[in-house]
């Protein structure tokens, strides 16, 4: 299709590799494709770096293609990306920008074989959000002073982000002491969770201030297989602290799957 964008090829090492699905915008579909294109393949490189096969999937993949990504994959991660419809949690529009319904319908098919296979997900910024509404949550549809310069278009915005203490996230970026702690993360985003639109089976696991109040800017399941979703973007390496490369790499772990598989 012209529409696919010329995502690199995935190198994984020697032995078994999890195959990631990672869920894409359109890159032709953006006002600089190359540059989309580019800041998307962040994501690939920062799980084939921990040793993934990572599988990039946006919603112009026929679908024959798409169920197969979705049947063979090991994890999931949701990406950054536009606005998710507010229909989606029956929530009329009252501050949502640029959506994308095709998006959305791709990454709710590939959670729910998430779900139902019970594989590990990681939300990034946009994916953080999808994954609050696909399992029953809502958002906060614009709050002030979070968007920042977009990537590629000047040093990012930053602003604390106050770990849980005790929470994996917690543990995963500190694991010497999960007391919490406060790292400072980027900031590319206008929409947003509180505790109060937080889906029951999540708990925070990263608070943010802001003038609409506390955020939820991060957030864990609360048992069972991994999921864990961050409103800040990692793979942004350059505004991002080298802490967050643990995330990554735990990620990758976790959908290795038992031992057993491996």
């Amino acid at each position: 299709s012209p529409d696919r964008p010329p995502y690199p090829a995935a190198m994984p090492p020697a032995g078994r590799a999890p195959r990631i699905v990672v869920t894409l915008g359109v890159a032709a579909r953006s006002p600089d494709p190359a540059l989309a294109a580019r800041r998307q393949a962040l994501y690939l490189e920062a799980l084939t770096r921990h040793g993934a096969a990572a599988v990039p999937v946006d919603a112009t993949l026929p679908e024959p293609q798409r169920a197969e990504a979705f049947a063979t994959m090991d994890g999931l991660l949701l990406s950054g990306g536009p606005d998710v419809d507010p229909a989606r949690s029956g929530a009329s529009v009252a501050g949502a920008q640029v959506t994308a319904p095709d998006r959305d319908a791709l990454e709710a098919a590939g959670w729910a074989v998430a779900e139902a296979r019970r594989l590990p997900v990681l939300g990034i910024c946009r994916g953080l959000q999808a994954m609050n509404v696909f399992a029953g949550g809502r958002l906060l549809q614009h709050v002030d002073g979070h968007a920042g310069p977009g990537w590629g278009q000047g040093e990012a915005l930053t602003h604390p982000l106050r770990l849980v203490p005790g929470s994996r996230l917690a543990r995963i970026l500190n694991p010497t002491n999960a007391g919490g702690g406060v790292v400072t993360v980027n900031s590319h985003h206008h929409q947003a969770v509180r505790a109060p639109d937080l889906a029951s089976a999540f708990v925070a696991a990263g608070l943010s201030p802001s003038p609409a109040g506390e955020l939820v800017e991060a957030f864990e399941n609360r048992a069972g297989t991994f999921r864990l979703a961050v409103q800040c973007h990692p793979e942004r390496t350059e505004s991002t602290p080298r802490a967050f490369e643990r995330l990554f790499a735990f990620f990758v772990d976790a959908c290795r799957g038992p031992l057993s598989r491996r």
